[in-house]
């Protein structure tokens, strides 16, 4: 019993540690720096482009393919491809390419943006994103970068993480995705437009029966897409 108490004593005594602050370890640094950018792109105006104040923008975001320094490789699909087939949209469309063995990286898009509605007559608040397989991936994430910019997005066979859909749950959203894709499962798609309608979005999803990966060129080609997404306006969305 003598031993037990006078550990306790020992215990109690041990007198209490302070760890003073020492301000020589680290001291306050602030970084201003540029970050440089550079990325090619086909840049589309409207026939009478002159005739108004401003005009929608779509941008386009190619696949995994198209990557590269040839701006030929962008017109392979989507809107490039049926501008360089005689097609005139009502719309600016402006298609960047991303640089070989790169993906899409949301702050350097947000700076092509940037650029294009300081140097064109683009509504700003009918701005449009679509893109197709790692495009598709892109459009999901440049929703989530820069949540309250867009009018409307249109992810093509496309996925991302569920959680980044807290952020944009209510902008308009319309998918695609081939129920046979084996190259990104119609899965990817899906979850993305599960988790919008838990956090309280309406987002569209169609999924084409007999497609594979190539759940593009129906979307591209069909008219009421693009009546969808000129119908979508940055104002009217409603928290």
């Amino acid at each position: 019993m003598m031993r037990i108490l006078a550990l306790l004593l020992f215990v109690t005594a041990v007198p209490s540690v302070r760890v003073l602050a020492d301000d020589s370890r680290q001291t306050s640094q602030r970084l201003n720096a540029t970050i440089k950018v550079e990325m090619g792109y086909l840049l589309s105006l409207p026939k009478d482009y002159e005739t108004k104040e401003s005009w929608p923008l779509v941008l386009f975001l190619h696949g995994s393919g198209e990557r590269g320094d040839d701006l030929e490789l962008v017109k392979k699909h989507g809107p490039p491809k049926l501008i360089g087939e005689g097609k005139e949209f009502p719309f600016i469309v402006v298609s960047p390419q991303c640089p070989g063995s790169q993906s899409w990286r949301a702050i350097e898009l947000t700076a092509l943006l940037d650029e294009v509605t300081r140097t064109q007559k683009v509504d700003q608040d009918r701005i449009y994103v679509t893109g197709l397989s790692m495009g598709g991936f892109a459009t999901w994430e440049l929703a989530a970068f820069a949540p309250t910019r867009f009018a409307a997005i249109a992810p093509i066979c496309g996925g991302g993480d569920p959680g980044w859909t807290r952020r944009f749950k209510h902008l308009p959203t319309w998918a695609f995705h081939g129920a046979k894709d084996l190259g990104v499962p119609v899965e990817r798609s899906q979850e993305m437009i599960d988790a919008m309608t838990k956090y309280g979005g309406t987002p569209k999803l169609t999924i084409y029966p007999e497609a594979e990966h190539d759940s593009w060129t129906e979307t591209y080609n069909n008219p009421e897409f693009y009546e969808w997404l000129l119908a979508q306006k940055r104002a009217d969305i409603k928290e």
